[in-house]
């Protein structure tokens, strides 16, 4: 079954095509690295997947429910506000610069959307939310403002809160792009405890190693357009000429 469908995406930023005609999808349980230079149009693929940018032309399918379609104009017509308000329950996103509220503990930024948007009781919401920081291994900084913990702490904050909403898919930017290299490796570890969870994930990331280790299948992004997708053993073995430069930088291949 398929959680993620994006039809011909199309968007332009001052008449310039960031994304040109981008078509993919992501089956339940399936992690997909989406990876390639700087510019290519990876974070806007992943801010018009999560609605935070409209895309100009194609179409968002989550779990069947149509977000955008094009209309007869060629460009995406958007469902009405209320259908995205159901169909983004489906998806969490964790940002490369963790966006927590620095005037909330760790435990009410974790909560604070589980008891104000989806209602849940504080009680509930609460024990849920120690469950989640005891996994990321954060249990004692509940009651600690982000102010107080290193970069790394914050990003596994920030991937608790995502997951306290209980979402279908679970979106990364850059999720390590913020962080000193020796801060890198315990995030990457979350995120691979996470795979161990069967959560259905889409990595953007210039960590090679890690999308090759962790991922189904990766997508090669360059200038707007998929390059090349596949298993990761097939992407970083490629004889395509952009995909070897762009992996040779990283000493990949």
């Amino acid at each position: 079954m398929y959680l993620l469908e994006m039809n011909h995406v199309r968007k332009e930023f001052d008449g310039q095509g960031v994304l040109r005609d981008i078509s993919l999808s992501v089956r339940e349980g399936e992690i997909v690295s989406i990876i390639g230079p700087s510019g290519s149009g990876k974070s806007t693929l992943l801010r018009c997947a999560t609605m935070l940018e409209q895309m100009d032309g194609g179409e968002l399918i989550y779990i069947g429910e149509k977000a955008a379609w094009e209309g007869s104009d060629g460009k995406s017509v958007y469902a009405k506000k209320e259908n995205l308000k159901e169909i983004q329950k489906h998806y969490g996103l964790v940002f490369q610069n963790f966006h927590l509220f620095p005037h909330m503990t760790v435990l009410r930024n974790v909560t604070d959307a589980p008891i104000h948007v989806q209602k849940r009781k504080k009680e509930e919401a609460e024990a849920s939310a120690m469950e989640l920081l005891r996994k990321m291994g954060l249990e004692e900084k509940a009651n600690a403002y982000p102010c107080q913990l290193s970069g790394g702490q914050c990003q596994r904050v920030a991937i608790a809160r995502a997951l306290a909403l209980n979402p279908r898919i679970l979106f990364f930017d850059e999720p390590t792009s913020a962080l000193d290299p020796e801060l890198t490796g315990e995030v990457l570890k979350v995120i691979k405890s996470l795979a161990d969870m069967q959560i259905t994930m889409v990595i953007v990331t210039h960590e090679m190693a890690f999308a090759r280790d962790i991922s189904d299948r990766i997508i090669f992004m360059d200038g707007g357009v998929i390059v090349e997708e596949g298993k990761p053993e097939d992407v970083f073995a490629s004889n395509n000429v952009r995909t070897q430069s762009f992996l040779g930088r990283y000493g990949e291949i």
